[in-house]
C-alpha cells in the first residue's frame, strides 16, 4: 500500500499543492492571482487523494490568498492562471484596490503590534532598579580601570508571520542572543545559520527580534 498519511496543517498542504501543480502555487516569492473559482477545480483534482479533505483544501486556500506575497502579486498588470498555468484574464480594478488595502491594513497592524511591544519593553525597562555603584575600598588604590557593565540588547519574541526563510533574528542562549538567518522552517523547528557559517536547529520560541 502506498503512503496515504494525511498532511498535519495548512502550510504542509500548500506545500503540498504547490508541488502537485508548480505552475499555479508557489511556495517563496510573489504568487500569481488564482483564477476565480480555482477551489472548485482543485477539490475535483484531488478527491481521490487521501492525503487532504476538502476541508483542509479550503482552509490552505484562504491562508494562500491572505498572505502578504499572494496579495503582492494581486495587482493591475497581472493576470489570473488556472492549476495548469493557463491565463484566464487580467484582474478586475475592483479585486486589485481590495487585495491592496487588505495589505495596507494587515502592514499597519503588524506595525502597531510591534510599536506596542517596543513601548512596553521601554516601560519595563525604566522601572528595573538602576545598580547602585562600587566604590573602591579607599585602603587599597585601584589601579584597574572599572569595567563598564555592557546593557544587554533589548528583544522581543517574533511574531508568527516574521518567522520566515532569509530574515536576520537573534537566538535566545540564555545569557545572550547570537545573530541568524532563517535557512528553513520545520513546523515548530527553524534552521538557522549563524555569522560563522555554522547551522543549527532551535525551536521557534527562542528566536528573537
Amino acid at each position: 500500500m502506498e503512503n496515504t498519511e494525511k498532511l498535519k496543517n495548512s502550510k504542509e498542504i500548500i506545500a503540498y499543492i504547490a508541488e502537485c501543480f508548480p505552475k499555479c502555487f508557489t511556495v517563496e516569492g510573489e504568487a500569481k492571482p488564482l483564477k476565480i473559482g480555482i477551489f472548485q477545480d482543485l477539490a475535483e483534482r484531488l478527491k481521490d487523494d487521501e492525503k487532504v479533505s476538502k476541508t483542509q483544501l479550503r482552509a490552505a486556500l484562504r491562508q494562500y490568498t491572505s498572505s502578504w506575497r499572494y496579495l503582492h502579486g494581486v495587482k493591475a498588470d497581472a493576470v489570473r492562471v488556472d492549476l495548469d498555468g493557463n491565463e484566464c484574464g487580467k484582474l478586475e480594478a475592483e479585486h486589485v484596490e481590495h487585495a491592496q488595502a487588505t495589505l495596507a491594513e494587515s502592514k499597519a497592524r503588524v506595525q502597531a503590534r510591534r510599536k506596542e511591544q517596543a513601548q512596553k519593553a521601554r516601560e519595563e525597562n525604566k522601572t528595573k532598579p538602576k545598580a547602585k555603584k562600587v566604590q573602591p575600598r579607599k585602603s587599597q588604590p585601584n589601579t584597574k580601570k572599572a569595567t563598564k557593565t555592557e546593557k544587554p540588547v533589548e528583544t522581543r519574541a517574533l511574531n508568527a508571520d516574521e518567522i520566515v526563510k532569509g530574515n536576520q533574528v537573534n537566538i535566545n542562549m540564555g545569557k545572550g542572543n547570537m545573530a541568524a538567518t532563517i535557512v528553513e522552517i520545520n513546523k515548530e523547528d527553524v534552521r538557522v545559520e549563524l555569522a560563522n557559517g555554522l547551522q543549527m536547529v532551535v525551536k521557534a520560541e527562542h528566536l528573537r527580534a
